[in-house]
């Protein structure tokens, strides 16, 4: 048989003398590449195309070898990574990618696709490429489920039930009010992780290994190839940092800490203490010797993710704590795949919250009737009789809170507060009675009407809701939009990048 020569391969570990040890191909470079080419794969190929293209319009590579290059791109694209013959014997995609070329076409020409870059700028390009493109997928799954609180908001706008704070009954407030502020939590939300958007979504491509080439690219024509909206301008920038992905995990790291809360609430609700909420059949689980059991199990689910997605959260920043402003392993790599985990548990959760919400069953007289018995209505009742009788607030609130104190001990509730309880306890106070009208304060009591005359920006009377919710519609159809453009955006881009490379390969360009 026949030695090879460096006529039929190449090699880019000429600089050492032994091959990975089985342990660190074990550890490290199958893992690699297997999460490469299950993130990756079909952005490199892009990468390849966008690069080879712009070789020959620069005038860098003869247009014919550059031919017989993409040629064989576009058919390891079609075929997929199989056709790469994989055997954790080389370090990355990138490496089998080329020694397949080689392969294919010898290294005088197969070794040429590869002028003026650096596995530094393609792995940052392709890794943002992942990251936008999950980030993506996170976004228009958040306008969903922005949809889905929004349209509960406007049909719950009268369903009354009890606010609270420190887990007590503070105000009365409806469920639709309860939806919109979340709903609104939900847009900060898409506001934080667009803005990390914005900043992955730069291409690094060119930078080669730090500091670009004195080859003569045209890094614009690539980074419109990708779908990228400009470049990471400084070439050190471009391979030494990942502060977007470490922005996007911090982002979809509060996202979750949010859900958990929704999470949190409706498991509560959902108790036999408070029935308030029934979750669907679909999202409950059962028990297997306590045949009464409906478990919130869709809800425990959403906020271990939570917990799971802080965590990537927090490996991703350990892993570029104390590294090097540099290219790096574990400060510019390794934090790719826990962000790229958490954006797709992420995604997949609020898919689910928008499912479980859509089939909730709401017991509205369960939380009306909570409202009215819970006291909710003492602040109204101390405002009444500032409007009532002229009385400062401090003292309207002494009286109040000494009849809610009687109350409670006597064993009744809210709704048997009467006007006398209230001169009575004026007069043992401030030596005088109060004389409150009793229709005053049967509406001061009435947590409806507490709702309804809550008319000032941002409270939760029906009127000054609609106009909220109409306002945040306009909002989500503007996000809708910008989500919407981007993914076009990157489309297209795609679909010109392939239609380009075969018309090139064909001869026609």
């Amino acid at each position: 048989m026949a030695k090879k020569t460096n006529a039929d391969h190449t090699n880019i570990r000429e600089r050492v003398k032994k091959p990975p040890s089985a342990l660190f191909v074990d550890s490290y470079f199958g893992p690699r590449v297997a999460r490469e080419i299950a993130y990756n794969f079909d952005h490199e190929m892009q990468l390849n195309l966008a690069h080879g293209l712009m070789l020959a319009r620069q005038g860098i590579i003869a247009k014919g070898d550059m031919r017989k290059i993409l040629k064989i791109v576009l058919d390891v694209m079609k075929k997929g990574p199989g056709a790469l013959g994989v055997d954790d014997q080389v370090e990355d995609l990138y490496s089998y990618t080329e020694r397949h070329i080689v392969k294919a076409l010898g290294p005088e020409v197969g070794g040429r696709l590869h002028t003026g870059r650096s596995r530094n700028d393609l792995h940052t390009t392709a890794w943002r490429m992942a990251l936008r493109e999950n980030v993506l997928g996170v976004l228009d799954t958040l306008t969903d489920l922005r949809t889905t609180t929004l349209k509960l908001a406007q049909k719950h706008i009268e369903t009354v039930m009890p606010g609270y704070t420190h887990s007590q009954h503070a105000q009365p407030i409806t469920l639709g009010y309860y939806l919109l502020t979340f709903t609104d939590v939900l847009t900060r939300d898409f506001t934080r992780l667009n803005a990390s958007l914005a900043h992955t979504n730069k291409s690094p491509l060119g930078s080669g290994a730090l500091t670009t080439t004195a080859f003569p690219l045209d890094r614009q024509y690539t980074a419109k190839a990708l779908g990228f909206d400009g470049l990471l301008e400084i070439a050190y920038d471009g391979v030494s940092n990942r502060d977007d992905a470490l922005e996007a995990g911090a982002a979809l790291s509060i996202l979750m800490t949010n859900i958990s809360r929704l999470a949190f609430d409706l498991q509560s609700w959902n108790t036999l203490e408070y029935q308030f909420i029934e979750l669907g059949d679909e999202h409950s689980s059962v028990s297997s010797i306590m045949p009464q059991k409906k478990n919130p199990s869709s809800m425990e689910h959403a906020k271990a993710v939570a917990a799971v997605v802080a965590g990537d959260f927090m490996a991703a920043l350990s892993c570029v704590k104390n590294t090097s402003m540099s290219d790096v392993g574990d400060g510019v790599t390794a934090l790719n795949e826990p962000v790229l985990d958490a954006c797709t548990r992420t995604r997949k959760t609020l898919a689910l919250m928008a499912e479980v919400l859509d089939a909730l069953t709401v017991h509205k007289d369960a939380m009306l009737r909570s409202a009215e018995v819970g006291f909710g209505s003492a602040t109204e009742l101390s405002d009444v009789i500032v409007r009532e009788s002229g009385m400062s607030f401090r003292m309207a609130h002494n009286i109040v809170g000494r009849v809610v104190r009687e109350t409670v001990a006597a064993g009744k509730t809210a709704l048997d507060i009467t006007a006398k309880d209230l001169d009575a306890a004026c007069r043992e106070l401030f030596g005088k009675p109060l004389k409150i009208p009793t229709k005053a304060v049967t509406d001061a009591l009435d947590p409806a009407k507490n709702i309804q005359v809550r008319t000032l920006a941002g409270g939760p009377a029906p009127k000054t809701m609609r106009a909220m919710i109409t306002a945040r519609q306009k909002t989500l159809a503007t996000d809708k939009k910008s989500v919407n453009t981007t993914r076009n955006r990157v489309v297209k881009a795609r679909e010109k990048l392939l239609k380009d490379a075969k018309a090139f390969v064909a001869g026609k360009a």
